[in-house]
């Protein structure tokens, strides 16, 4: 999960560390167990913190620096509180895992499209699954629902988006995980804070080092929590003294319930609403940072798809996924609270749709432009060189589709006399490169 909400960012699918965007299973209906942790390997001996010769192979060279690294960390964690027998239990055992350097540098060659990300996150499956999850455990979530504000449609979604309902959590020790994040990674000082909460999460007794497991980023458990997050938010919703989101369900639920109350959802208030734009609406006011009451937005001529008022919401925004081809939705602040447990629009309209599924409602009305094929990375990177080059500002060129790239694809769409939307496709990338 990533727990930052940054208004302006509008990304198709985030894997930061969360599950939300991996294919379903097909766990059993009962309530899961925790997994199991995988037996722990002959430990490395920490070679000596002196120059590598000439023969030693990089491997060999980054493992040295690991356990160095480690050695150095184990002094800090010790410093700041964290027992000795804490530290033999993970900093001593913690390996190098290059898989994980390879998935923290990894970008995918293809984008995906709004519309084929969400047929996989929001598929009739889990929306079968989630149904009866949210029949199996009816009582944990509606206590979650009563005690936090939530409501127990949107929990079980989110427990769907991240690991399908506890079918797939990772398997990775999040101590391992983070070790390497924090020696060789590119968030090097986030990691070794979410190291260190790790430790103290298992230092307070709250679960075994070795059954610390999650994804490649270390987030943990049925919906995912960063350890930071584990320690500001997990709940023992059971009553066993322990807050446990890999074996204990009720915990699970009430402790995604209680994130999203801290992060701002508004018991009552809908996440948002399928409106209809006005003609001669202007494209570039559909940006989370341009808010304004529901009510001001009736004014301008926004209507609901299904001819009802518009609910009342206040400093809402309007996203449109695909542009003026598409769906546009009016969304809220618990839009925002849901971009805080994963900053992606896609995920965040995932999560709401498919908990309006789960409670028996409907997806959105207005259809896809299907056959609009999603640009590449490496063509992502063209089309910012060529804005660049022909003046119309699109900021670094990195293959990601951010708000200086949509900026600069509106001022090109200005020019042409098109809907100024910020979504980029090959015909438009056709129109920039021709002579």
């Amino acid at each position: 999960m990533r727990f930052l909400f940054l208004p302006a960012a509008i990304s198709l699918a985030l894997i930061t560390g969360c599950a939300s965007t991996t294919a379903p299973n097909q766990p059993s209906a009962s309530a899961p167990a925790a997994v199991p942790a995988p037996p722990t390997p002959p430990v490395v001996p920490a070679p000596d913190a002196t120059p590598a010769t000439a023969g030693t192979s990089d491997l060999a060279r980054t493992i040295a620096g690991f356990h160095a690294w480690l050695r150095s960390f184990a002094q800090e964690a010790r410093a700041a509180g964290i027992s000795q027998q804490t530290v033999d239990a993970t900093l001593a055992q913690a390996r190098w895992q290059p898989r994980v350097v390879e998935l923290d540098r990894a970008q995918p060659e293809f984008t995906r499209t709004p519309w084929a990300y969400l047929d996989s996150a929001v598929s009739p499956q889990r929306v079968a699954q989630g149904r009866e999850q949210r029949r199996l455990h009816a009582a944990a979530l509606d206590a979650a629902e009563q005690r936090h504000g939530v409501p127990a449609g949107i929990i079980t979604a989110i427990w769907g988006m991240e690991s399908n309902y506890g079918g797939n959590f990772g398997s990775f020790s999040a101590v391992d995980a983070l070790a390497t994040l924090a020696y060789d990674g590119r968030r090097r000082d986030w990691a070794r804070g979410e190291l260190l909460a790790a430790l103290r999460i298992v230092d307070r007794g709250d679960i075994a080092a070795d059954a610390l497991v999650g994804s490649w980023a270390g987030a943990m458990g049925h919906t995912q929590f960063l350890p930071s997050v584990y320690l500001a938010h997990a709940v023992d919703a059971d009553g066993d003294g322990r807050r446990d989101i890999w074996g204990s369900v009720p915990d699970v639920l009430a402790s995604t319930a209680n994130f999203l109350a801290h992060s701002g959802w508004q018991a009552g208030q809908p996440w948002g609403v399928e409106v209809r734009l006005p003609p001669g609406f202007d494209y570039a006011r559909t940006e989370l940072n341009v808010r304004q009451d529901s009510q001001a937005w009736a004014l301008d001529g926004v209507r609901a798809v299904d001819g009802q008022p518009l609910p009342a919401l206040p400093n809402a925004a309007i996203v449109t996924p695909a542009g003026a081809s598409g769906p546009a939705i009016l969304v809220g602040p618990n839009f925002g609270a849901l971009l805080r447990y994963n900053n992606s629009v896609n995920y965040a309209l995932a999560v709401g749709l498919l908990a309006r599924q789960i409670d028996g409602g409907d997806g959105l009305l207005t259809p896809w432009p299907r056959d609009l094929p999603a640009l590449s990375r490496g063509e992502i990177k063209v089309l910012q060189q060529a804005l660049n080059d022909r003046g119309f500002g699109a900021g670094a060129v990195d293959g990601v589709l951010g708000p200086a790239t949509r900026a600069g694809v509106r001022r090109l769409q200005q020019s042409l006399g098109l809907p100024a939307d910020g979504f980029a496709t090959p015909q438009l990338l056709e129109r920039l490169q021709a002579p």
